[in-house]
């Protein structure tokens, strides 16, 4: 890596300036190089600046040398032409050269420092009013607090991209709030991990047993266990243990840090089982409301709803009317779904889900009531509109987001603003995290009733929580189980092998099926070239497929030679290779490409789409895949379709949110269905050979799956039945909440 070298200089031409991230395009007049180009992000740069750029020099194909700057600082400038030059730049709206001119004669070099300080004294100009004067003092320190932040940010090696950041969420004292306690930024700025904090609050020579690094050290793992192993909670005891070791400080001082955490609400205390358990306040909240309202929904007694008499008779007549036939599973959960406040549908493939779903929405229909469709992902409600007839939606685009006074993303719909429907059918519950599903509840309307479908045997979801899993066990609103596995569904080896696996039958590998294959692999490396050729080759002559839109590889792990990592790297050079001919973005170990496909990785309600029917919305989520349509790298920005009608203009900025997704994880695919499924099955970590992760993986195919690997390891997964288990309350909160409501109706 070449020496960074500085060079100074005069800002006098913003040639490009990308407001959104800073990203910038300037011609310099340096006294040392004479005039040149600048590139960098660089945010609030402006004309009669004088700079001082940390970078090196480069050669663009088409603009010759440039110097590329990774750090730069500002001066203000000193002597009246660059101030003026400075002021009419258009970085402060309502001055031009003119009202510069005045100021400078007015107030001589003096101008920048009383709009700074005294910004009231600019209303002794002609032309601006005291309104005025407030507007240009607030713009003006908005600049120096962004450049400011920026600069204070440099120095610990924080990007001027990442400053935007922290600028956008901590405000105009940015710094100060960083001095006070550097721990701010991981507890309130999405992208800064608590290590950079440390490391920041270490060089500003704050002690490590200091309390308000230990208060933001206890958020970080309480944060970290929710998103990495589920955990709603942890316990007190294992809490501790896990503060101490890694922070390197006492049981007691972590003690005292709890106990102000709990004082000030960002912690709550609670029982689980006995045990003390502490969460982060809004997880004890959302877990708490998801019991309330269940338990207030499964005692709903509502003018619509039918007793099961009734029920019985409507099915029966809809059976006679269109010779469908539900089995006794099927026309129990129908009844229930048509008598009840809310149920949980469960079952695996070829259970017959779907009939009944449908059966459900039509005598819904009949009763004439208003009716919605969801699902936690865009996948999961385009298969659900695909199979039921009906639109569905996503969750989120179900509540719709808006911003807040305070600048942040929120669901239109709650408890003031109630979805307007009488039912909704939720699909894919398992994928559910406790924060979403407590929002979807607060927006069903009193009254309303709620259909809960999905899969138990399934993986749990990303996020904290096992939902499904909690409420079945709790046993506290109606669950019906479909486990008949129809005839027709019989023929398919996926749908057999499927049940097999999750009743620890090892799948039928020796048929050579149409839709089921084994192809045995003795190392990773041999069943990744596999995988390789089965992608680009086999699969697409024998069966006529296009293997980016119909072919999706499912890895247990990133990590390894058969890890989506390493899978993603070897199908993009087979499938998408360079071409001088086109442009491509390389951000951190991932190279982008015009035709990659990719995936979401994290939740983004900010983000805007547009469909070609003109219908415009917000948010771009994890879990959702596109097509790069193209890439421009002047503007730092590439075009990228998600789900096959969403074109959304994607910032480089934002690229830590995307990952190529030839092959994605088990995990990521929770809620979707592709028509081929190519699974390696190699030795991969104790924790990853599970059976519901298989199970999760195979029943992911519609069409067809092929396994590339090791029968031990096939036999490994099926028999493990182990899971690793998640630290949730909500099945004891169910429990408590019904016990409660029973006995007050027993003492009214």
């Amino acid at each position: 890596m070449s020496e960074i070298i500085t060079v100074t200089g005069t800002v006098e031409e913003i040639i490009y300036s990308n407001p959104d991230n800073g990203y910038s395009v300037v011609g310099i007049d340096s006294v040392e190089e004479g005039q040149f180009t600048a590139t960098g992000y660089m945010p609030f740069i402006t004309e009669g600046e004088s700079v001082a750029l940390s970078g090196n020099w480069t050669t663009h194909p088409d603009y010759g040398e440039q110097f590329k700057a990774e750090y730069y600082e500002t001066v203000m400038p000193s002597d009246e032409e660059s101030i003026i030059k400075y002021l009419s730049s258009g970085i402060i709206s309502g001055i031009r050269e003119a009202t510069a001119k005045k100021l400078i004669d007015h107030f001589g070099l003096d101008v920048l420092q009383i709009m700074l300080t005294q910004p009231s004294k600019l209303a002794e100009i002609k032309g601006i009013s005291k309104e005025k004067a407030k507007k240009i003092g607030e713009q003006f320190a908005e600049i120096q607090s962004m450049q400011n932040i920026v600069m204070f940010l440099q120095q610990y090696g924080i990007s001027a991209t990442t400053a935007v950041k922290v600028h956008n969420s901590l405000g105009a004292n940015s710094v100060e709030l960083i001095k006070k306690n550097p721990y701010i930024l991981s507890d309130m700025v999405d992208g800064i991990s608590f290590k950079t904090s440390d490391t920041i609050a270490f060089n500003m020579g704050l002690p490590k047993n200091s309390i308000m690094r230990i208060r933001s050290g206890i958020i970080h793992i309480l944060r970290s266990a929710a998103y990495t192993s589920g955990h709603v909670y942890m316990p007190k005891d294992v809490l501790i243990e896990h503060t101490v070791y890694t922070l390197k400080v006492t049981d007691d001082e972590v003690i005292a840090a709890v106990s102000e955490l709990l004082s000030s609400k960002e912690l709550f205390q609670d029982k689980v089982d006995g045990i003390d358990a502490y969460y982060l306040y809004s997880y004890y909240e959302s877990e708490y409301y998801i019991a309330r309202r269940l338990i207030a929904m499964s005692q709903n007694t509502q003018k619509f709803t039918m007793t099961e008499e009734k029920a019985e008779k409507a099915i029966d007549a809809l059976e006679a009317k269109t010779n469908l036939y539900l089995a006794a599973e099927q026309r129990n959960a129908v009844v229930t779904a048509l008598s009840a406040g809310c149920m949980i549908l469960t079952g695996g493939p070829g259970t017959g889900k779907t009939t009944t779903i449908n059966t459900i929405i039509k005598l819904l229909e009949d009763l004439k009531l208003s009716i919605a469709l969801a699902a936690p992902t865009g996948r999961a409600a385009k298969r659900m509109s695909q199979v039921t007839g009906y639109e569905a939606k996503t969750i989120h685009r179900l509540l719709c987001t808006q911003r807040s006074s305070e600048g942040y993303s929120i669901f239109t719909h709650n408890e003031e603003n109630p979805l307007p429907y009488d039912v909704i059918i939720l699909d894919e519950v398992s994928m559910i995290d406790v924060n979403l599903m407590s929002s979807f509840l607060k927006a069903v309307k009193t009254g309303a009733r709620i259909i809960l479908s999905g899969d138990a045997d399934q993986l749990p979801s990303v996020g904290p929580g096992n939902i499904i899993h909690d409420i079945i066990e709790s046993k506290t609103i109606p669950v019906i189980q479909l486990n008949k596995i129809f005839r027709q569904a019989e023929e398919s080896l996926i749908i057999v092998n499927a049940h097999k696996i999750n009743h620890g039958e090892l799948p039928d590998l020796s048929v050579k099926s149409s839709d089921f294959f084994f192809l045995r692999r003795k190392t990773p490396q041999d069943s990744a070239f596999t995988v390789m050729d089965l992608f680009k080759n086999r699969l697409p002559k024998s069966y006529n497929v296009n293997p980016i839109s119909s072919i999706q590889v499912l890895s247990p792990t990133k990590k390894g030679l058969a890890g989506t990592i390493a899978l993603n790297k070897l199908l993009q050079s087979h499938i998408n290779p360079y071409d001088e001919r086109r442009p491509q973005h390389v951000f951190g170990n991932i190279t982008f490409r015009v035709g990659d496909k990719v995936m979401q990785t994290k939740n983004n309600y900010d983000m805007v789409y547009s469909r070609e029917n003109g219908e415009d919305g917000m948010g771009i989520f994890n879990g959702d895949m596109g097509i790069i349509e193209s890439i421009s790298v002047r503007d730092k920005c590439m075009n990228i379709v998600f789900d096959e009608d969403k074109l959304v203009e994607y910032p480089f900025t934002n690229l830590d949110e995307l990952d190529l997704a030839y092959a994605i994880t088990v995990h990521k695919s929770q809620g979707s269905e592709f028509p081929i499924v190519i699974m390696p099955v190699c030795s991969f970590s104790p924790m990853l050979m599970s059976r519901n992760l298989f199970y999760t993986a195979v029943t992911r195919a519609r069409d067809m799956v092929v396994l590339v690997g090791s029968e031990k390891t096939i036999q490994n997964m099926t028999m493990n039945n182990q899971f690793h288990q998640r630290f949730t309350g909500l099945t004891e909160k169910l429990v408590a909440v019904k016990k409660f409501v029973a006995e007050k109706e027993e003492n009214s």
